[in-house]
Parts: structure tokens; sequence; C-alpha cells
């Protein structure tokens, strides 16, 4: 193969790359158009819509967790999906609580203090966590849902506040790793596995994360596990176990909605 051979191959390949990434963009553009960063509340046997009616694994158990959970709302599925509806879900717990407010603002700046002593940029660090604040700040002395909607359909303080839940996560990972490394493979660190997998936006969570945000933050949640598995009703994981939470997450295969139990 001679050196022009050779060029028309890397040519067409670059143009392969090219036309990848175009599509890639248009769909996330059209997935951006359709659907908001966060929903409005629907009732939760809405979801029978999704499924076919000979899928009657998917609508027995929807039938069934309509018995204890009455209202979904459900998060763009972009990768961000439970950072985003946990973080939407936790605000709305505490919002017009002031003490609730303070406690987690004194938690934001002390996790900031840990990421300078890992060797994050502190600069970089300060921006994601000042915003967190601000918003914080804004529903300190109010019960607003309507501007709580609006924080989080904003893209700019809606991916702050999702960046720096990553960063706590990755900080509580990286301040425990001889216990965590052991639950993770193909990673030689801790900070390695958090570079790659939490900390980048759109990486999808998993239970590590899951684990980590809840203890890190002392909040636990419950994630109701919707999906083709031979159970008759959805399966609840509460994390930590044997804890009683008061913010629930719906799990359907790669995607995470936030869901409201009956009072």
């Amino acid at each position: 193969m001679n050196d022009q051979t050779v060029k028309e191959f890397d040519y067409k390949d670059e143009m392969i790359d090219e036309k990848i990434i175009a599509q890639q963009e248009a769909i996330e553009n059209e997935i951006a158009r359709e659907q908001k960063l966060l929903g409005s509340l629907v009732k939760v046997d809405s979801l029978l819509s999704e499924y076919a009616l000979e899928d009657t694994i998917y609508r027995s158990k929807i039938n069934q967790l309509s018995n204890s959970f009455d209202l979904i709302r459900k998060t763009r599925g972009d990768g961000n999906c439970f950072f985003r509806a946990f973080g939407f879900r936790y605000f709305e717990t505490i919002m017009g609580k002031p003490d609730e407010i303070k406690k987690l603002k004194d938690l934001a700046n002390k996790i900031c203090s840990d990421l300078n002593q890992l060797g994050y940029n502190s600069f970089t660090v300060d921006d994601f966590k000042d915003v967190f604040i601000e918003e914080l700040d804004k529903l300190a002395d109010k019960s607003d849902i309507t501007l709580l909607e609006e924080i989080f359909n904003n893209s700019g303080s809606s991916d702050y506040i999702v960046v720096f839940l990553r960063l706590i996560v990755s900080a509580y990972l990286q301040s425990n790793a001889e216990f965590y490394l052991a639950f993770i493979e193909n990673f030689q660190s801790m900070k390695e596995f958090c570079s790659h997998e939490v900390e980048p936006m759109y990486k999808e969570s998993d239970h590590i994360h899951i684990i980590a945000l809840t203890n890190a933050l002392n909040v636990p949640v419950g994630i109701i596990y919707l999906d083709r598995t031979d159970q008759t009703e959805a399966t609840p994981h509460n994390f930590p176990e044997n804890s009683n939470p008061n913010i629930f997450i719906l799990y359907r295969p790669g995607h995470y909605d936030i869901i409201y139990k009956k009072n």
C-alpha cells in the first residue's frame, strides 16, 4: 500500500468520524428539543402508554406500583438522569427549611476543602460549588416548586448542580478508596475510576455512585427497579439498607426518574 492510498484511507476515516459525531449531535439536539431536563408531574399509571398491551410483565408491575406511588417526574435521558433526579428531589425536600439548607451549604464547603486536598484546582471546584450554594440560597426561605423547576430546567444552573454532585461522589470515593476499590474493575486507582466514570458529564450511574452520594450527604434514597425480571412487582432497594428514605427514584434499564410515594 503506497503513501497516497494510506492518505486516502485516513481521509475516509476522518470523514466517517465527522459524520458519526454530527449524527450524535443531531440526536442529542433532537432529544433536547423534545424533552425538558425535568418534566412535570404525571400519574404513575401514565407509564402504561409506553408499553404494548402484550407486555404483561411491565404493565402488571406498573399497576402494582401505582398502589403505593401516585406521581412521577421524568428526567431527560442524557446520562445525568440519576444526579439530576436526586438533586431535584433532595432540594425539594429541604426548600423552605433554612437549617437544612445551611447544613448542606456547610457540607458543600467542606467537600470543596476535601477536593483541594486531593489535588483539585480550587478555582474550578469553587465555580461549581458557588452556583450550587447560590441556587440553595434562593430556596432557603420559601417552598417554591415553580422556582425549583426553573432552576433544574435551566441548563446552566442544572448542569452545574449535576457536576457538583458528581464531584461530591468523587471526593467521597477517593477519601474511602481503600474500601471501595475492591468493587471496581479495570482501573488501577480510585482517582482513575472517578476521572473516567464519575466526574464526566453524561456518564451513567451505577450502584457505587448511589452508595457514595447517599453516604456522603447522609441522605437515604429508595431506588425502585422496574424491569423485566421474574418478580411480580417492581423491586425496592434502599440505600443504605434498612434506612427509611423520603426520596424515591424509579429505575428502568438505563434510566432514572423521580417517583413520589402516596401520602
